[in-house]
């Protein structure tokens, strides 16, 4: 049987010939064979020369994206094995014994649109293209093979299949169903996850090593936590001796989780937890003249994509040179942006021009971003999401 084909328009092929792994509508000159949903392609020339493997998505503007370089290696579920067991060896090697770690980051592990988060030894699932869906059970198998695990939750369910034209999912795909509540450790700190609730696979991993400088940076300093989801950054400032810690989020079950895991810590008593929209609070502390020596701003993604950035840093703005105004002398502020949309340039321009703008001196400490267990290609710059400084207020 024939395989479907793309083909590239002339000129058009050079972010392949880079690696890059996205294939937009606008590139393909034309797609014959009648490719269903996820179905793989061969992707070519003009004039015929093979280019690569692709998933195809009817209703994405990402109209393909590629699987393999090699016309040696279509697709299916060997290559996904092969591809499941480099990414697992490699978290073993650099990050050994950790209780929660993620095996699988999309792209930059040769597996477009699939997510896996381990904790213990429950793997959730997150797949976001339509390529991902049709591997769905060849990618659970290789999962289950490699790792040993004896239960995945699939969580499907961002506005990514949305944008594919597939139906969101949050089910059991593999063995018994887990514990409601999963607790591991991280640090000093331990943390309850619940399977099949939270945010995308239920606890966010790549700011691992950023919640452990902060339990470096805490004690004896008045810390305030905007978005503080399920408490990460707070506990670590409360277990890590500060003077005080307040914790803001505007999600009433996140607050929940974040007080459940200061109970399973005992800090339940030395954290305040506010559920109260930041922008606006922020504000009213302001003109409350409230002030902190260390503040964590880590809120949600604002720019999914560039054409998003504007009204971003616009935001991001406003929350950092509240945040400048809010800082003491010699205060520290944690500060990130997830959003793919806005590059560590431009995301520092922003920050830079809040501290101008409240009439502050600040320096860069550290730039930061996610753990080893997050890596990004260097073909796909669209990967490297989680930015963030830590930055230094000399008034």
């Amino acid at each position: 049987m024939t395989d479907p084909v793309i083909v590239i328009r002339r000129g058009r092929e050079r972010s392949l010939l880079r690696r890059h792994p996205w294939i937009f509508n606008g590139s393909i000159a034309s797609t014959s064979g009648d490719p269903a949903s996820g179905a793989t392609v061969a992707v070519r020339s003009e004039d015929g020369a093979f280019l690569a493997w692709g998933q195809f998505s009817p209703q994405s503007s990402i109209r393909a994206r590629v699987w393999s370089l090699d016309e040696r290696l279509r697709p299916g579920p060997q290559l996904i094995e092969q591809r499941v067991r480099r990414a697992w060896e490699m978290r073993a090697a650099l990050l050994p014994g950790l209780d929660a770690v993620r095996v699988l980051n999309a792209e930059s592990d040769g597996l477009p649109g699939v997510t896996a988060d381990r904790f213990g030894d429950v793997i959730i699932l997150q797949l976001t293209s339509a390529g991902a869906v049709y591997w769905r059970e060849a990618i659970i198998a290789a999962l289950v093979a490699v790792t040993g695990c004896t239960s995945i939750v699939e969580h499907s369910d961002s506005d990514a299949m949305r944008l594919e034209g597939l139906a969101p999912c949050t089910a059991l795909a593999f063995g018994p169903e887990p514990a409601r509540s999963i607790v591991i450790e991280e640090g000093a700190v331990r943390y309850g996850v619940e399977p099949a609730a939270g945010q995308k696979t239920g606890f966010y991993l790549d700011q691992r090593d950023n919640r452990g400088l902060m339990h470096t940076l805490a004690a004896g300093r008045d810390v305030l936590d905007c978005f503080c989801y399920s408490g990460g950054f707070a506990l670590n400032a409360a277990m890590a001796g500060a003077a005080s810690v307040t914790a803001i989020d505007s999600s009433g079950p996140a607050l929940e989780r974040a007080q459940a895991n200061a109970s399973l810590n005992n800090v339940a008593d030395r954290v305040t937890w506010l559920e109260q929209d930041v922008f606006s609070y922020l504000r009213k502390l302001r003109d409350m003249a409230k002030s902190y020596d260390l503040i964590v701003l880590d809120p949600p993604k604002l720019a999914p994509t560039s054409a998003h950035a504007e009204r971003a840093t616009r935001a991001y703005k406003d929350l950092n040179l509240l945040a400048f105004k809010l800082l003491r002398k010699n205060g520290l502020l944690l500060t990130f942006s997830c959003s793919g949309g806005v590059d560590r340039a431009l995301f520092q321009k922003v920050i830079a021009g809040a501290a101008q703008d409240a009439g502050v001196s600040a320096s860069v400490l550290r730039h930061l971003g996610p753990g080893a267990d997050h890596p990004v290609a260097l073909s796909f710059p669209e990967g490297d999401y989680l930015k963030g400084l830590l930055c230094g207020v000399d008034r």
